[in-house]
Protein backbone atom coordinates (compact mmCIF):
# COMPACT_ATOMS: atom_id res chain seq x y z
CA UNK A 1 0.00 0.00 0.00
CA UNK A 2 2.67 2.99 0.93
CA UNK A 3 4.08 2.14 -2.22
CA UNK A 4 1.35 2.46 -4.84
CA UNK A 5 0.51 5.68 -2.52
CA UNK A 6 3.76 6.92 -2.81
CA UNK A 7 3.57 6.45 -6.81
CA UNK A 8 0.61 8.27 -6.65
CA UNK A 9 1.81 11.21 -4.96
CA UNK A 10 4.87 11.29 -7.11
CA UNK A 11 3.11 12.14 -9.82
CA UNK A 12 0.95 14.26 -8.42
CA UNK A 13 3.87 16.64 -6.91
CA UNK A 14 5.51 15.84 -9.70
CA UNK A 15 2.85 17.75 -12.23
CA UNK A 16 2.47 20.13 -9.54
CA UNK A 17 6.19 21.45 -10.33
CA UNK A 18 6.69 20.62 -13.65
CA UNK A 19 3.28 23.00 -14.08
CA UNK A 20 4.80 25.81 -11.80
CA UNK A 21 8.40 26.02 -13.23
CA UNK A 22 6.48 26.14 -16.45
CA UNK A 23 4.93 29.33 -15.73
CA UNK A 24 8.30 30.75 -14.20
CA UNK A 25 9.19 33.50 -16.85
CA UNK A 26 12.37 32.67 -18.93
CA UNK A 27 15.11 34.91 -18.55
CA UNK A 28 18.50 32.00 -18.90
CA UNK A 29 17.05 29.31 -20.85
CA UNK A 30 20.08 27.26 -19.26
CA UNK A 31 19.55 27.84 -15.90
CA UNK A 32 15.66 27.38 -16.38
CA UNK A 33 16.82 23.72 -17.79
CA UNK A 34 19.29 23.32 -14.93
CA UNK A 35 16.45 24.02 -12.62
CA UNK A 36 14.01 21.14 -14.76
CA UNK A 37 16.75 18.94 -14.60
CA UNK A 38 17.09 19.04 -10.56
CA UNK A 39 13.86 18.76 -9.39
CA UNK A 40 11.94 16.99 -11.78
CA UNK A 41 14.47 14.41 -12.68
CA UNK A 42 12.84 11.34 -10.33
CA UNK A 43 13.30 10.43 -6.79
CA UNK A 44 10.92 8.69 -4.46
CA UNK A 45 9.01 12.27 -3.27
CA UNK A 46 9.16 11.15 0.30
CA UNK A 47 9.24 14.36 1.77
CA UNK A 48 5.73 15.25 -0.10
CA UNK A 49 4.14 12.20 0.37
CA UNK A 50 4.50 13.06 4.33
CA UNK A 51 2.70 16.28 3.93
CA UNK A 52 0.00 14.74 1.61
CA UNK A 53 -0.35 11.80 4.10
CA UNK A 54 -0.65 14.38 7.42
CA UNK A 55 -2.70 16.37 5.92
CA UNK A 56 -5.06 14.17 4.58
CA UNK A 57 -4.78 12.30 7.88
CA UNK A 58 -6.59 15.37 9.60
CA UNK A 59 -9.03 15.96 6.46
CA UNK A 60 -7.70 17.65 4.19
CA UNK A 61 -7.77 17.25 0.28
CA UNK A 62 -4.55 16.97 -1.55
CA UNK A 63 -5.14 20.31 -3.27
CA UNK A 64 -4.97 21.98 0.21
CA UNK A 65 -1.55 20.53 0.30
CA UNK A 66 -0.17 21.05 -3.13
CA UNK A 67 2.28 24.11 -3.00
CA UNK A 68 3.72 22.59 0.49
CA UNK A 69 4.65 19.45 -0.57
CA UNK A 70 6.29 21.30 -3.58
CA UNK A 71 8.04 23.31 -1.78
CA UNK A 72 9.56 20.77 0.43
CA UNK A 73 10.85 19.05 -2.43
CA UNK A 74 12.13 22.12 -3.95
CA UNK A 75 14.34 22.30 -0.68
CA UNK A 76 15.33 18.85 -0.72
CA UNK A 77 16.22 19.03 -5.02
CA UNK A 78 18.53 22.08 -4.52
CA UNK A 79 20.12 20.82 -1.39
CA UNK A 80 20.65 17.77 -3.44
CA UNK A 81 22.41 19.58 -6.25
CA UNK A 82 24.24 21.70 -3.86
CA UNK A 83 25.84 18.31 -2.22
CA UNK A 84 26.82 16.72 -5.34
CA UNK A 85 29.22 19.34 -5.87
CA UNK A 86 33.20 18.86 -6.42
CA UNK A 87 33.30 20.92 -3.11
CA UNK A 88 31.02 18.85 -1.32
CA UNK A 89 30.53 15.11 -1.91
CA UNK A 90 31.60 15.53 -5.36
CA UNK A 91 29.42 13.16 -7.18
CA UNK A 92 28.30 12.19 -11.19
CA UNK A 93 25.51 10.36 -10.60
CA UNK A 94 22.28 11.07 -9.18
CA UNK A 95 19.18 8.63 -9.72
CA UNK A 96 21.36 6.69 -12.64
CA UNK A 97 21.40 10.13 -13.98
CA UNK A 98 24.31 12.87 -14.80
CA UNK A 99 23.93 15.01 -11.87
CA UNK A 100 23.34 19.02 -12.56
CA UNK A 101 27.08 20.47 -12.47
CA UNK A 102 27.93 17.50 -14.74
CA UNK A 103 24.96 18.12 -17.36
CA UNK A 104 25.33 21.75 -17.17
CA UNK A 105 28.23 22.97 -15.39
CA UNK A 106 29.38 23.96 -11.76
CA UNK A 107 27.94 27.98 -11.85
CA UNK A 108 24.90 26.98 -13.39
CA UNK A 109 24.51 24.47 -10.94
CA UNK A 110 24.57 26.46 -7.86
CA UNK A 111 22.57 29.13 -9.37
CA UNK A 112 19.67 26.14 -10.13
CA UNK A 113 20.10 25.27 -6.34
CA UNK A 114 20.16 29.08 -5.20
CA UNK A 115 16.90 29.28 -7.52
CA UNK A 116 15.00 26.00 -6.65
CA UNK A 117 15.51 27.32 -2.83
CA UNK A 118 13.65 30.83 -3.61
CA UNK A 119 11.06 29.07 -5.92
CA UNK A 120 10.18 27.04 -2.41
CA UNK A 121 9.25 30.46 -0.60
CA UNK A 122 7.67 31.29 -3.61
CA UNK A 123 5.42 28.45 -3.77
CA UNK A 124 4.94 28.72 0.14
CA UNK A 125 3.33 32.29 -0.18
CA UNK A 126 0.88 30.70 -3.18
CA UNK A 127 -0.15 28.51 -0.79
CA UNK A 128 -4.13 28.70 0.01
CA UNK A 129 -3.74 28.62 3.97
CA UNK A 130 -4.26 31.48 5.99
CA UNK A 131 -2.14 34.19 6.39
CA UNK A 132 -1.02 33.05 9.73
CA UNK A 133 -0.61 29.35 8.74
CA UNK A 134 1.88 30.58 5.74
CA UNK A 135 3.95 32.20 8.51
CA UNK A 136 3.66 28.95 10.47
CA UNK A 137 4.74 27.04 7.60
CA UNK A 138 7.83 29.49 6.32
CA UNK A 139 9.12 28.93 10.12
CA UNK A 140 9.03 25.64 10.22
CA UNK A 141 11.11 25.48 6.39
CA UNK A 142 13.36 27.70 7.19
CA UNK A 143 14.24 26.26 10.27
CA UNK A 144 14.67 22.96 8.78
CA UNK A 145 16.75 24.16 5.71
CA UNK A 146 18.77 26.43 7.40
CA UNK A 147 21.77 26.74 9.80
CA UNK A 148 19.79 24.88 12.84
CA UNK A 149 18.90 22.15 10.33
CA UNK A 150 19.55 20.74 6.86
CA UNK A 151 22.54 23.05 6.05
CA UNK A 152 24.19 22.72 9.67
CA UNK A 153 23.79 18.71 9.11
CA UNK A 154 25.37 18.80 6.25
CA UNK A 155 28.29 21.52 7.42
CA UNK A 156 28.90 18.83 10.44
CA UNK A 157 29.25 16.09 7.79
CA UNK A 158 31.89 17.42 5.96
CA UNK A 159 33.80 18.62 9.12
CA UNK A 160 33.69 14.39 10.09
CA UNK A 161 34.81 13.42 6.67
CA UNK A 162 38.08 11.74 7.31
CA UNK A 163 37.63 11.64 11.22
CA UNK A 164 36.26 9.16 13.74
CA UNK A 165 33.12 10.54 15.56
CA UNK A 166 31.10 8.63 18.08
CA UNK A 167 27.63 7.40 17.70
CA UNK A 168 26.19 10.45 19.69
CA UNK A 169 27.80 12.82 17.12
CA UNK A 170 26.89 10.41 14.11
CA UNK A 171 22.94 11.01 15.16
CA UNK A 172 23.25 14.60 15.57
CA UNK A 173 24.62 14.85 11.91
CA UNK A 174 21.48 13.22 10.75
CA UNK A 175 19.06 14.52 12.84
CA UNK A 176 20.24 17.30 11.08
CA UNK A 177 21.35 16.85 7.14
CA UNK A 178 18.47 14.21 6.80
CA UNK A 179 15.76 14.33 9.62
CA UNK A 180 15.46 17.86 10.29
CA UNK A 181 13.63 17.90 6.73
CA UNK A 182 11.53 14.79 6.81
CA UNK A 183 10.48 16.32 10.59
CA UNK A 184 9.42 18.76 8.56
CA UNK A 185 7.10 17.57 6.22
CA UNK A 186 5.45 15.98 9.04
CA UNK A 187 5.06 19.33 10.68
CA UNK A 188 4.12 21.08 7.51
CA UNK A 189 1.10 18.53 7.11
CA UNK A 190 -0.01 19.33 10.76
CA UNK A 191 0.08 23.28 10.61
CA UNK A 192 -1.85 22.99 6.79
CA UNK A 193 -4.53 20.96 9.45
CA UNK A 194 -4.21 23.38 12.28
CA UNK A 195 -3.72 20.24 14.41
CA UNK A 196 -3.19 20.48 18.49
CA UNK A 197 0.02 20.93 19.90
CA UNK A 198 -0.35 18.00 21.58
CA UNK A 199 -1.09 15.85 18.19
CA UNK A 200 1.74 17.74 17.01
CA UNK A 201 4.53 16.42 19.51
CA UNK A 202 3.24 12.93 18.68
CA UNK A 203 3.77 13.89 15.10
CA UNK A 204 7.42 15.17 15.98
CA UNK A 205 8.20 11.94 18.03
CA UNK A 206 7.04 10.04 15.20
CA UNK A 207 9.07 12.00 12.23
CA UNK A 208 12.22 12.14 14.61
CA UNK A 209 12.47 8.17 14.64
CA UNK A 210 11.98 8.28 10.91
CA UNK A 211 14.23 10.04 9.41
CA UNK A 212 17.00 8.79 11.78
CA UNK A 213 15.91 5.50 10.89
CA UNK A 214 15.59 6.67 7.27
CA UNK A 215 19.59 7.29 7.24
CA UNK A 216 20.47 4.22 9.14
CA UNK A 217 18.88 2.20 6.41
CA UNK A 218 20.60 4.51 3.50
CA UNK A 219 24.03 3.71 5.16
CA UNK A 220 22.77 -0.03 5.33
CA UNK A 221 21.81 -0.35 1.33
CA UNK A 222 25.33 1.53 0.63
CA UNK A 223 27.30 -1.55 1.99
CA UNK A 224 23.95 -4.31 0.35
CA UNK A 225 22.54 -2.67 -2.25
CA UNK A 226 23.86 -2.25 -6.22
CA UNK A 227 25.19 0.74 -8.12
CA UNK A 228 22.11 0.43 -11.16
CA UNK A 229 19.25 -0.15 -8.31
CA UNK A 230 20.89 2.65 -5.86
CA UNK A 231 21.26 5.44 -8.65
CA UNK A 232 24.42 5.67 -7.59
CA UNK A 233 27.90 4.73 -7.16
CA UNK A 234 27.25 1.49 -4.15
CA UNK A 235 30.36 1.93 -1.45
CA UNK A 236 30.35 5.51 -2.08
CA UNK A 237 30.45 6.50 1.62
CA UNK A 238 33.09 3.94 2.15
CA UNK A 239 35.17 5.66 -0.46
CA UNK A 240 34.87 9.29 0.52
CA UNK A 241 35.88 8.12 3.96
CA UNK A 242 32.55 9.04 5.70
CA UNK A 243 31.13 7.86 8.96
CA UNK A 244 28.39 5.53 9.21
CA UNK A 245 26.24 3.28 10.93
CA UNK A 246 27.35 0.08 9.79
CA UNK A 247 31.22 1.06 10.22
CA UNK A 248 30.55 2.26 13.66
CA UNK A 249 27.51 -0.53 15.05
CA UNK A 250 28.21 -2.91 12.47
CA UNK A 251 26.14 -4.23 9.60
CA UNK A 252 23.40 -6.41 11.86
CA UNK A 253 23.27 -4.03 14.97
CA UNK A 254 22.87 -1.06 12.54
CA UNK A 255 19.95 -2.66 10.69
CA UNK A 256 18.27 -4.08 14.60
CA UNK A 257 18.62 -0.01 15.17
CA UNK A 258 16.90 0.81 12.28
CA UNK A 259 14.15 -1.85 13.30
CA UNK A 260 13.92 -0.23 16.48
CA UNK A 261 13.59 3.68 15.44
CA UNK A 262 10.15 2.38 13.51
CA UNK A 263 8.66 0.58 16.36
CA UNK A 264 9.24 3.83 18.42
CA UNK A 265 7.92 5.69 15.35
CA UNK A 266 4.82 3.47 15.16
CA UNK A 267 4.14 3.86 18.92
CA UNK A 268 3.72 7.35 18.98
CA UNK A 269 1.61 6.61 15.93
CA UNK A 270 -0.53 4.30 17.65
CA UNK A 271 -1.40 7.24 20.30
CA UNK A 272 -3.04 9.55 17.99
CA UNK A 273 -6.92 9.24 17.95
CA UNK A 274 -6.64 9.17 13.58
CA UNK A 275 -6.28 6.43 11.43
CA UNK A 276 -2.72 6.47 10.41
CA UNK A 277 -2.54 3.09 9.33
CA UNK A 278 -0.98 4.40 6.07
CA UNK A 279 2.05 6.37 7.83
CA UNK A 280 2.33 3.59 9.61
CA UNK A 281 2.71 1.14 6.62
CA UNK A 282 5.17 3.92 5.52
CA UNK A 283 7.67 3.70 8.51
CA UNK A 284 7.46 -0.06 7.63
CA UNK A 285 8.62 0.82 4.18
CA UNK A 286 11.50 2.79 5.23
CA UNK A 287 13.65 -0.02 6.40
CA UNK A 288 12.10 -2.54 3.74
CA UNK A 289 13.08 -0.68 0.20
CA UNK A 290 16.41 -1.24 -1.59
CA UNK A 291 16.57 2.36 -3.24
Amino acid sequence: MPVVKIQQNQQRVNDFLESALAQVTVNEPRLHQAMNHGLLLGGKRIRPFLVYAVGEMFGLEKSQLDHIAGAIEAIHAYSLIHDDLPAMDDDELRRGQPTCHIAFDEATAILAGDALQTFAFELLCQAPQSDAQKVQLMQCLTKASGYRGMCGGQALDLAATDRSVTLEQLEQIHRLKTGALICAAVELGAIAANASSAHRELLSTFAQNIGLAFQVHDDILDVIGDTETLGKPQGSDEAANKSTYPALLGLEQAQDKAKQLIEQAISSLQALPFDSTLLQAFARYIIARNQ
